[in-house]
Formats: C-alpha cells, sequence, structure tokens
C-alpha cells in the first residue's frame, strides 16, 4: 500500500477497528465502510486484511527502533542513554496508544511469516534496551542481577502508559515521561558517579 491520503485513510480506519472489534471481527466491509469505499473495492488499495496487520506492527516496530536509535545517538553516557530511551520509549507509546494496543493484541492474528517477522523486531527492541543496561553495568554505573529482566521492566512501563495515559488526564504526557525516565534508573539501580 502507497502512502496516499486513501491508503493512509485505511490504515486509520483499520487500526481503529483492529482497537476497537479486534482483528478477526473486522471485515473488509468494515474497513470500506469506514473509508467510505464498498468492500470489494477496497481491494484495489491493499490486498488483505493481514496485509492491513501487518504493515500496522511492521511500521510501530520500526518506528520505536527508528526512534530509539535517534534518542540514544548524542550522548556515551550509560545513565542518559537509558533515560532518552525510556523516555523515547514511553513518548511513543502515549502517543500511539492504539499502536500499541494492536501491535500486543493482535500478534497472535499474524501468520507466518509475518508473525516471526515482528516478533524479531520486538527482540531487537528488547535487546536494545538490554544493550544499554548491561553496557552501564559494565561501566560501573548500573547494578542488576539480570540486564533481561530489567529491560523487560522498563519496557512494560511505556507498554502500560498505553493502556492508562490519556491527553486531558491529570498527568501531563511531560511529567509522566520524566517520572517513568527516573523509575527506570532505578530500576537499574543506577549510580550517578563516573
Amino acid at each position: 500500500m502507497s502512502g496516499s491520503p486513501r491508503s493512509e485513510a485505511i490504515r486509520a480506519a483499520a487500526l481503529d477497528l483492529f482497537t476497537r472489534l479486534g482483528y478477526e471481527a473486522t471485515t473488509m466491509t468494515d474497513i470500506g465502510a469506514a473509508v467510505g469505499i464498498r468492500g470489494p473495492s477496497l481491494y484495489k488499495h491493499v490486498s488483505s486484511k493481514q496485509d492491513l496487520l501487518v504493515q500496522i506492527t511492521r511500521s510501530t516496530m520500526d518506528d520505536l527502533l527508528a526512534a530509539h536509535r535517534a534518542a540514544v545517538a548524542t550522548t556515551d553516557d550509560p545513565a542518559e542513554r537509558l533515560r532518552r530511551a525510556t523516555e523515547t520509549h514511553v513518548r511513543y507509546h502515549a502517543r500511539h496508544r492504539r499502536e500499541a494496543f494492536v501491535g500486543t493484541r493482535e500478534l497472535r492474528s499474524l501468520v507466518e511469516p509475518h508473525r516471526a517477522e515482528v516478533l524479531a523486531r520486538r527482540a531487537q527492541y528488547e535487546a536494545c534496551f538490554r544493550d544499554l543496561i548491561t553496557a552501564g553495568v559494565n561501566a560501573g554505573r548500573f547494578r542488576v542481577a539480570s540486564a533481561r529482566l530489567a529491560s523487560y521492566a522498563i519496557l512494560d512501563l511505556g507498554m502500560g502508559v498505553a493502556v492508562w495515559f490519556r491527553e486531558d488526564g491529570e498527568i501531563t504526557e511531560e511529567a509522566v515521561v520524566w517520572e517513568y525516565g527516573e523509575i527506570a534508573l532505578r530500576i537499574v539501580g543506577a549510580n550517578a558517579s563516573r
């Protein structure tokens, strides 16, 4: 599917319907109706419902990986790198709650080889956090028994935000992002001194 306005509208409708109804309960007719296209005509723009799910889950992981790389690119300090990575992770999940929800809940609906491809991207993303934590441990800045468990805990912070955060809620995005960065540093037992 190209990046045309019609294609983007179809993808947005699919995301909304997958979030509200679930992948299995959503039909191509539902997606077409949401964008004013009759079901059969929708196939001129997208090959299948599965293709839409793949696009959503793949682009979510690609966006997270790119944002992570950008967040840590300008510093070598282990604590600052982990803070920036966590803040970026949390901010993404606050701003893209539906993508996060569909990406987690509908993994089961992906067929091979797409499921393996998305799971590989998720593993790569987790490894980014684990590598940051391991580097901090090796530098004497972090103290954790398991870098993997610490990375899972930090990743869960952001994923949880996708469930409860609301733009009009009592806690601002900036406050959540800052506090979760602090929590991540506590999870790894960050030592402020070099």
